[in-house]
C-alpha cells in the first residue's frame, strides 16, 4: 500500500505540506497547470525555492496575493524574479508556519487593496468553485473535505452556520491554493493512505485578528479534537488551522513510527527559524505491507 507519512515534528501548515510533497518528487508545474482549472490565476503568483533550515535543505513554497501581488505588478519588468524573499520572517500569512495573522479565518477585517471588487468568499462560494471546476473527482473530494473541516471549526467558534462562514477575501486565495494544491499533489503521487506523527502545536501567545490568544489558536484546537498531540519545545504557532485540517481529513492514523519501505523523502520549509529545531515538515513516501 503506497503510504505517505507526515513527520510533523515541527508542526504542519499548508505551504510546508506543498513544499514537502514537491521536495519528495511531485511536480510543481503539474500543480500550477491543474490549479488553473479554478480560473483564479490573476489573483496569485506561486514560486518554489530551496532554503536551508538548520543544516537541512528544504523546499519553500510561496503564494503571493493581495497587496503583495499588486506591488509586484507595479515593479519594472525585467527585475529579478525572486520577489518572494521578503516574506521570510513576516507575520501576516496564516498559511506560513507559526505566522501570527490568521487571514484565512472568518474575520471582518480591513481589505483596502486593489481587489476590493472581490468580496469575502464564503464556504459555499469556495465549495461551488471547486465542485464546478474540471479537476479530477478525487482531487475535488479531498479538497472539499479539508475545507469542510476548517469551515465547521470556524462556524462553531464564531457561532455561525456553515453557510455564513466566510474566508477573508485576501486570505481565502492562499487557503484555496494550499488545500487544492495539496489534493492535486497527493493525487499525482498516487497515495493510498496517509499516516501522521502526533501533532505538536507550539506554545506561548500569538496575535490574531481579535487580539492576543494562546497557542494553539481556537480553530486549530477545534480541528485537532480527537488527534493525538505531540510535544515541542519551540514557542509560537507550529500548526496552523490548514495544517491541522490536513491531518484530520487525510490521516488514517497518528503514530510515532511507521513500518514501511521508504522510496522518497521530502522537506518542506516553514517561514520562521528556530534555534533548536529545523523548521521543516518531513514527508516519507513508501510501501507498507497490506
Amino acid at each position: 500500500m503506497r503510504t505517505l507519512y507526515l513527520d510533523c515534528f515541527s508542526g504542519i501548515s499548508g505551504d510546508m505540506t506543498i513544499g514537502a510533497l514537491i521536495d519528495a518528487g511531485a511536480s510543481f508545474d503539474h500543480m500550477q497547470s491543474e490549479l488553473k482549472k479554478l480560473n483564479l490565476e490573476e489573483e496569485y503568483e506561486l514560486s518554489i525555492r530551496k532554503v536551508n533550515k538548520n543544516g537541512i535543505t528544504a523546499t519553500k513554497f510561496d503564494c503571493v496575493y493581495g497587496d503583495d501581488l499588486s506591488k509586484m505588478s507595479e515593479t519594472v519588468e525585467g527585475h529579478s524574479h525572486h520577489h518572494h524573499e521578503h516574506h521570510e520572517g513576516h507575520d501576516h500569512h496564516d498559511h506560513h508556519n507559526q505566522n501570527e495573522q490568521h487571514d484565512n479565518h472568518n474575520h471582518e477585517e480591513h481589505h483596502h487593496n486593489h481587489h476590493d471588487h472581490h468580496h469575502h468568499r464564503t464556504y459555499q462560494d469556495i465549495r461551488q468553485l471547486i465542485e464546478n471546476s474540471t479537476l479530477a473527482e478525487a482531487v475535488k473530494s479531498k479538497a472539499l473535505n479539508i475545507f469542510y473541516i476548517i469551515a465547521e471549526a470556524e462556524g462553531k467558534i464564531h457561532g455561525v452556520s456553515l453557510e455564513k462562514v466566510h474566508f477573508h477575501e485576501v486570505g481565502a486565495i492562499d487557503s484555496i491554493i494550499d488545500i487544492v494544491g495539496t489534493a492535486i499533489l497527493l493525487d499525482e503521487l498516487d497515495i493510498d493512505q496517509v499516516l501522521s506523527k502526533p501533532v505538536p502545536t507550539g506554545k506561548g501567545m500569538i496575535h490574531i485578528a481579535h487580539g492576543l490568544y494562546p497557542v494553539p489558536a481556537p480553530a486549530t484546537s477545534e480541528i485537532l479534537k480527537g488527534i493525538p498531540l505531540g510535544e515541542s519545545n519551540e514557542s509560537g504557532e507550529l500548526t496552523t488551522p490548514t495544517g491541522a485540517a490536513f491531518v484530520k481529513a487525510l490521516a488514517n492514523e497518528c503514530t510515532e513510527t511507521v513500518k514501511m519501505t521508504i522510496s522518497a523523502i521530502g522537506y518542506g520549509a516553514g517561514t520562521k527559524d528556530f534555534k533548536q529545531t529545523p523548521n521543516v515538515l518531513r514527508v516519507m513516501i513508501g510501501n507498507q505491507a497490506d
